[in-house]
């Protein structure tokens, strides 16, 4: 029984939070992370600074790097090859964004539901479980202007043979068409995944309202498709960037140099018996790896404002 002179007892204050308890949630995803981007670091990022640093040195990997500032740099400003592999690179640019539209075109073809629909799948999809070496091979061999079939092809039709890989005005359209192969099955797979993840609800309502062909494939087919197409255009555009070893496995940069792109122009300056050129090497990797990067800061920028966008 409580008294006139007792007073009541004040109840426990919880104890407070812990700095781990308040941060935790925010911490956490970045120790997951943490072995990675060390890797990243170590692996990626690292390598990449020193590329750079030694882009300002003369050296040919075995002696002492000589610093010679932005002599590399001023050389390859006047370097008729150079300029010769940038323009190939863009031809591929231009070139390899046509497998986008393409790999369209037959993911619209395959996905229709007919009798012996997975084998022609699969013999669209085999192009790109190949490896480029197998089709750098198969291409020269149907490029041969001795007997290759292109020969027999235009020979039928009462062509005169034309020998693309030693022609120095064709020879990188016919090494980008090789290319293409494979990726036009790549995004032909982006494309088909797409497909299946379709809104049956929105084509039966557009179905109803009227819209077919071409009004179906933009209005409703099309916009549902713009993860997949975003993908296809990251993934193409790098390929073309950094497109070695059709070049290396066909015709080795000619002929004369004229089928060089800048990942091959460096190969042979930096570590082929052309060069051992390592600073002038490097040089060409800094002005090719500018190139993507400037390509990646607009797709991140892409990716970011889509999510804000979804938010």
């Amino acid at each position: 029984m409580m008294t006139p002179s007792s007073e009541p007892i004040a109840p426990l204050a919880p104890p407070a939070a812990s700095w781990w308890s308040k941060h935790q949630i925010s911490i956490v995803p970045w120790l997951f992370l943490l072995p990675a981007l060390v890797m990243f670091g170590v692996y990626v990022i690292g390598p990449i600074f020193e590329s750079i640093a030694l882009s300002f040195y003369d050296w040919d990997g075995l002696g002492t790097p000589k610093y010679i500032g932005f002599g590399n740099y001023v050389e390859l400003a006047g370097d008729e090859d150079f300029y010769i592999a940038l323009k190939n690179n863009v031809i591929w640019f231009f070139g390899f964004l046509l497998a986008i539209p393409a790999g369209l075109g037959l993911a619209l073809l395959l996905n229709q539901k007919v009798f012996g629909i997975r084998l022609a799948k699969s013999l669209f999809f085999f192009p790109f479980v190949i490896s480029q070496v197998v089709i750098g091979l198969v291409f020269s061999w149907f490029y041969d202007p001795t007997n290759g079939l292109l020969l027999h092809v235009m020979g039928f039709f009462g062509m005169e043979p034309v020998a693309i890989l030693s022609d120095d005005t064709l020879v990188t359209y016919g090494i980008v068409i090789a290319g293409l192969y494979p990726q036009i099955a790549y995004c032909m797979i982006l494309y088909l995944t797409g497909l299946n993840n379709l809104r049956p609800d929105l084509i039966e309502a557009a179905r109803l309202e009227g819209a077919k062909g071409w009004t179906m494939l933009w209005k409703i087919v099309l916009p549902q498709l713009r993860p997949a197409t975003f993908i296809a255009v990251v993934v193409t555009v790098v390929g073309s960037l950094r497109s070695f070893d059709m070049v290396s496995i066909m015709t080795q940069g000619g002929p004369f140099g004229q089928s060089r792109v800048l990942a091959y122009y460096m190969y042979e300056k930096a570590l082929s018996e052309y060069g051992y050129r390592m600073g002038y090497g490097t040089a060409i990797a800094t002005v090719l790896f500018l190139l993507m990067l400037v390509y990646i800061v607009f797709v991140l920028r892409r990716v970011y404002k889509q999510e804000q966008e979804t938010e």
